[in-house]
């Protein structure tokens, strides 16, 4: 396969519709109504999960390209010296909504799964993907124009 940088996902959508590129990786929320009316065909995900939304399909791993994990996440962060109790109090109030109905309908909508994570445990994940993408960018030698 050839890369080709897009400066949008909605020029990357309008050539592959168009069969000016074979195949692309757009935002879920890109591809649904696409996706929905038949005009695109999903050949894998690229989370380590399946999706809620699309749970016939496989990830990119389990079609054949090993710890293969791609994808995009959203959280809350604060400055490093709030308080532990105001942190506690943020993340209860925040997990409380995101379990309600009206707020996975809209996630869902998106195209979007909501996994809320706990303070540290998110801490850990940050962390986590800071390091596979240094070393990732490191490795391919990637740099800024």
């Amino acid at each position: 396969m050839t890369h080709v940088p897009y400066k949008s996902i909605a020029q990357m959508m309008t050539d592959i519709l168009g069969n000016q590129i074979p195949l692309g990786a757009p935002a879920a929320a890109s591809a649904l109504p696409q996706l929905r009316s038949g005009k695109l065909k999903v050949l894998a995900v690229t989370s380590a999960k399946r999706s809620l939304q699309l749970p016939d399909v496989p990830t990119v791993a389990e079609a054949g390209i090993a710890d293969f994990d791609v994808s995009a996440w959203n959280g809350l962060v604060a400055p490093a010296r709030t308080p532990d109790e105001v942190v506690a109090k943020v993340y209860a109030d925040v997990a409380k909504i995101a379990q309600t109905k009206d707020f996975v309908e809209a996630l869902q909508k998106a195209g979007l799964e909501a996994d809320p994570m706990g303070p540290a445990e998110f801490g850990a994940f940050i962390s986590s993907e800071l390091a596979k993408w240094s070393k990732l960018v490191k490795e391919s030698g990637a740099k800024l124009d």
